[in-house]
């Protein structure tokens, strides 16, 4: 990279260099020194592999984020969920290289605050969530040489309340209330979440033919997202969820008896229908719940954690992490584990529990011997 600094007639010191693409790139300074230390600071970013061109950090997040996720392998609801986080922030218009830490923790401040469209501040989760896609797009910035550092690195996000706090699992009687307090075309509905843990998108994704009433098993191939009739769409499963599930021969037998009550609808078979025979969406699941739960008293509970009830059950019954992972739609046992690791048995709790098996294997035999003894005893005194 051959740079050189020389005086201009204006008194100026002119230091320039060319990149490796062989544009060239000056700075005027008024002392010598000064032009000195920049070329050395420039020369010394090239060798050690930092050097970012100055003028690529022009482009402002706007710009630089639609670029940056086009190029991304995203299913269409991670995209949408991703332009919800990017238009959310206040710095979109901002170059990249203006942008710095300040900015970044001032949107996240401000996401923990109400605004003119929410009463109150969003969930820790949910400013998580946007955090990370936002910190993504300026990771890539980085590894690309659009930007020479990540403003997000420092930034301090609201803490989020530990999965076994901030979990509700319903009771097995409590599912069994909501079960009979809700309309035969919605109690099927309540079954798939509760007893093969489907996601309540999955569960209005659902057709008659991926039941398998023979061989008792259900297949998630689809998920409907959307909140109304306009918007509602069929879309993949969450990334490597399409999986089939063993399910009870009883939930079949519901499954069934709802086919041939309430019958499928269209030409695919949907199982799950509105009271116009249109696909179901968000806000349909959403009224049919708060309609069960005003009726039982359920306030506490969401669709969502039925899927939580089904994993309990699951773990209650020995199953191991993998069984859960697979069971559930996971991407990895990592992912299972970060959710539902509290509901598996610790350390202490096998430890006590193997100790206690060696205990009943080597007492109870002697326990046997005395008492045998004792009874002998009592029949030579006789």
């Amino acid at each position: 990279m051959p740079g050189n600094i020389a005086k201009r007639p204006n008194g100026q010191w002119r230091a320039r260099y060319r990149d490796d693409g062989g544009k060239e790139h000056a700075r005027h300074f008024a002392r010598k020194v000064d032009a000195q230390r920049w070329l050395d600071e420039v020369t010394a970013s090239v060798v050690s592999g930092n050097y970012v061109d100055p003028n690529a950090g022009k482009v402002t997040f706007e710009q630089w984020f639609a670029r940056y996720s086009e190029a991304q392998v995203w299913a269409e609801g991670t995209r949408d969920v991703a332009a919800r986080a990017a238009s959310s922030v206040p710095f979109a218009k901002v170059p990249m290289a203006r942008i710095s830490s300040l900015h970044v923790q001032q949107w996240v401040k401000a996401m923990q605050q109400p605004a003119a469209r929410r009463k109150q501040g969003l969930a820790a989760s949910t400013i998580h969530t946007r955090f990370n896609f936002v910190h993504m797009a300026f990771l890539a910035a980085v590894k690309l040489r659009i930007i020479a550092s990540d403003p997000c690195a420092d930034v301090r996000l609201p803490r989020q309340r530990k999965a076994s706090a901030a979990m509700t699992i319903p009771a097995p009687e409590q599912v069994a209330l909501a079960l009979r307090h809700a309309p035969e075309s919605f109690a099927a509905y309540i079954a798939v979440c509760a007893f093969a843990g489907l996601r309540p998108g999955e569960a209005a994704g659902l057709q008659q033919s991926d039941i398998d009433f023979l061989r008792l098993t259900l297949q998630v191939a689809r998920q409907v997202q959307g909140t109304n009739a306009e918007n509602t769409k069929v879309v993949p499963p969450k990334y490597e969820s399409e999986r089939t599930v063993h399910i009870p021969e009883a939930l079949a037998q519901v499954l069934a008896e709802h086919v041939r009550v309430t019958g499928t609808h269209g030409v695919e078979g949907w199982l799950f229908a509105d009271e116009w025979g249109r696909r179901v969406n968000r806000t349909w699941s959403g009224h049919q719940w708060r309609q069960v739960r005003k009726r039982t008293g359920l306030e506490a509970f969401t669709l969502h954690d039925l899927r939580h009830f089904y994993v309990s059950g699951l773990i209650a019954s020995g199953c191991d992490v993998v069984t859960v992972q697979r069971a559930v739609g996971h991407s990895s046992a990592t992912v299972t584990l970060s959710v539902y690791s509290h509901l598996w048995p610790d350390a202490a709790d096998r430890t006590r529990a193997a100790a206690a098996r060696l205990m009943t294997a080597v007492l109870s035999p002697a326990d046997s011997l005395r008492t045998e003894a004792a009874k002998m005893a009592v029949d030579l005194r006789l």
